[in-house]
C-alpha cells in the first residue's frame, strides 16, 4: 500500500515569534471582563512616563505579557491589574481560558497560561 502525498503540501518551515504570541494574548486578556490593565507597577510606571513623552505606543502591543515558544508549543505570562470588586479566581480563570482559545485559534499548542495579579485599580 503506498502513502498518498498532498500536492499543496510544501517543504519548509513555519515559526511564530513571541512578539506575535504576545500580541495575541494581549487582545485576549483585555477583553476578559474585570482585567483593568496589564503590567506590573515598574512597566506600568515607565509606559506612563512613555505616554507623556509622546511614545505612547512604545511597549504596549506585548505590556504584561511573555512568552515562550518552542514549535508549536507556547507557554505565557501575564501580569494583570483587576478592576475593584472582582473575584480574583474567576478573572484569571478566564483570563487563562480566553488566552488559551485565542492561541489554540491560531494553531498554537498552549502548555500553560501563568496569571500573575500584581494589582487593583482604584484600591
Amino acid at each position: 500500500m503506498s502513502e498518498a502525498t498532498d500536492p499543496t503540501t510544501q517543504a519548509g518551515t513555519t515559526t511564530v515569534s513571541s512578539e506575535v504570541v504576545e500580541k495575541i494574548t494581549v487582545a485576549a486578556a483585555k477583553a476578559v471582563p474585570g482585567v483593568a490593565e496589564l503590567g506590573g507597577d515598574v512597566a506600568r510606571f515607565f509606559n506612563s512616563v512613555l505616554d507623556k513623552v509622546g511614545l505612547d505606543t512604545v511597549g504596549d502591543a506585548s505590556r504584561g505579557v511573555s512568552a515562550k515558544v518552542t514549535g508549536s508549543d507556547v507557554t505565557v505570562s501575564v501580569v494583570l491589574v483587576l478592576e475593584a470588586g472582582r473575584v480574583v479566581a474567576e478573572v484569571t480563570a478566564a483570563v487563562q481560558q480566553a488566552v488559551t482559545a485565542a492561541l489554540q485559534g491560531y494553531g498554537l499548542n498552549v502548555l500553560a497560561v501563568n496569571v500573575n495579579v500584581d494589582d487593583i485599580a482604584g484600591v
